[in-house]
């Protein structure tokens, strides 16, 4: 288990479980193997509930309702169905952010409503968020320590929702938007990864704020 959850996140044939996960969404991927399915579902609801140290394959077979063999037949290994299980609540977290900015009407509305969208549903994911909370020494070196690769899917996610702006002439042209990706991204990882005393995260009006203030002024880029 532990070379999943040191850096799940990490390279792993060429592509990391973020980046596939990205292209889940963009594709609109979905699981048709209906048994595989039902023990994804069991496997996430168990690791909700008692957390992935705590819990082991009979347990997931356990409420899925089929044998331990059949989970191993799908998934070889508790490191591959833990895998699988985070691929897809970041899938759906893909999924929700690129329906959720489809509301905003500006370039500007879209950075503040995505950056607003994506604590939110990070954060108050029952897996993801639940795994910051209580198990963050399992999460947090997993989204730091992998040579940079998470914060570089991510990234690299931003950069091309700014690029889209850039060919519809909604932001400058000369605008730097890998920086800008990177700086945007590093603020928010700092705000999932390390509690803030002056803003409340739960506040998504103060989140908003923030975003106006410090994010969309990035849009803009330096005189000439």
């Amino acid at each position: 288990m532990e070379s999943v959850l040191s850096g799940f996140m990490a390279l792993s044939d060429s592509d990391s479980l973020l980046e596939r996960a990205y292209c889940d969404a963009v594709e609109r991927v979905g699981d048709s193997d209906e048994l595989r399915t039902r023990i994804l579902d069991a496997a996430y609801e168990q690791f909700c509930r008692m957390g992935i140290r705590r819990s082991t394959i009979e347990d997931v077979a356990r409420r899925a309702k089929v044998s331990r063999i059949t989970v191993y037949r799908r998934f070889d290994t508790k490191d591959t169905l833990i895998e699988h299980v985070v691929r897809r609540e970041f899938r759906r977290y893909f999924d929700r952010f690129l329906i959720d900015i489809e509301q905003a009407g500006t370039a500007a509305d879209r950075v503040v409503l995505g950056f607003v969208s994506s604590l939110r549903a990070i954060r108050g994911n029952p897996l993801i968020g639940g795994l910051i909370a209580t198990e963050p020494d399992l999460l947090v070196p997993s989204m730091t320590a992998d040579g940079g690769q998470t914060l570089a899917t991510v990234r690299h996610f931003v950069a091309g929702q700014l690029r889209s702006e850039q060919r519809a002439g909604n932001v400058s042209s000369r605008l730097d938007v890998d920086l800008v990706a990177e700086m945007m991204v590093r603020i928010s990882t700092s705000f999932l990864t390390v509690p803030s005393a002056v803003i409340d995260l739960d506040d998504d009006e103060q989140l908003a704020a923030v975003a106006r203030r410090f994010l969309v002024p990035m849009l803009e880029p330096p005189p000439a």
